[in-house]
């Protein structure tokens, strides 16, 4: 006869219980905003899980804006209002996206000058646009800036005898 189990086994995936602890952990203000969260290491560690499910918990976070990672350097807990998920940092949606609401135009908040679908997909398209002609700029920026880098290194070597 096997004894009966303590406590209901808990069936959540292993990244979302994670998850649910360290949202617990900022909710809680045992993490402060600002203050850096633990490793990746330091997570499989504290939940017993491989890396990748480590990072799947620090995404779930990220994702809802609990949290925001700096390359190379970590993830660190956002600036969070005091209500539980206002942020205080001021947003406004894109243009395209308050076209195509359907919760502002049934709140009646679109007005005879609401833009049609069409207009919205000729924006997005302009939009789109001259993001790609900036990449493209920006692009061919990094480009030269990488070719004085590598002019400024065959100048400081010291020549060959």
């Amino acid at each position: 006869m096997t004894p009966a189990p303590d406590k209901k086994q808990d069936r959540r995936p292993p990244y979302q219980h994670a998850a649910d602890e360290l949202r617990r952990d900022i909710k809680q203000g045992r993490v402060k905003p600002g203050e850096q969260m633990p490793s990746v290491r330091e997570l499989q560690e504290r939940f017993g899980v491989a890396n990748m499910t480590a990072r799947s918990a620090l995404n779930v976070l990220r994702d809802e804006g609990l949290i925001y990672t700096i390359h190379g350097r970590g993830s660190f807990v956002a600036d969070v209002g005091e209500a539980a998920g206002e942020f205080k940092i001021e947003y406004t949606p894109p243009a395209w996206y308050l076209a195509n609401d359907s919760e502002a135009k049934s709140e009646g908040q679109a007005g005879e000058g609401e833009p049609n679908a069409e207009a919205a997909g000729t924006s997005l398209a302009e939009l789109l646009t001259s993001l790609r002609d900036e990449i493209r700029t920006l692009s061919a920026e990094h480009q030269e800036l990488r070719r004085e880098v590598e002019e400024l290194k065959k100048a400081q070597q010291p020549p060959r005898s």
